[in-house]
């Protein structure tokens, strides 16, 4: 599928310099402009087919897609938090035994 999208221009492949087994991937204007393309054509299908709802459809179809974006963000990973400096050799030996936290169970 990489292989497809390079070779029409769609996308550019990068070896890393740091990294060689990493290749790094990006769009070109042309893929960029294919996209866009796709995407309006999209849009103009579905104003098409929401144009011949009723207001009790759309107020459907409204109340599921609130539904669905709270289905999707209660699956979203935590966003990445900052992790605290590692104690010093010195903290370890000097901090007393704590007894383990229970981890929660899913009910």
């Amino acid at each position: 599928m990489l292989g497809a999208l390079t070779e029409t221009g769609l996308i550019a492949r990068e070896a890393d310099a740091s990294d060689r087994r990493t290749v790094r991937l990006t769009i070109t204007r042309e893929g960029a402009a294919t996209l866009a393309r796709g995407r309006a054509r999209k849009n103009a299908y579905l104003a098409r087919r929401l144009g011949g709802l009723d207001a009790g459809e759309l107020a459907t179809l409204e109340r599921a897609a609130e539904l669905i974006e709270r289905l999707l963000e209660d699956d979203a990973p935590p966003p990445p938090t900052t992790a605290p400096p590692a104690p010093t050799a010195a903290a370890k030996s000097r901090a007393a035994p704590s007894a383990p936290t229970p981890t929660p169970h899913p009910a």
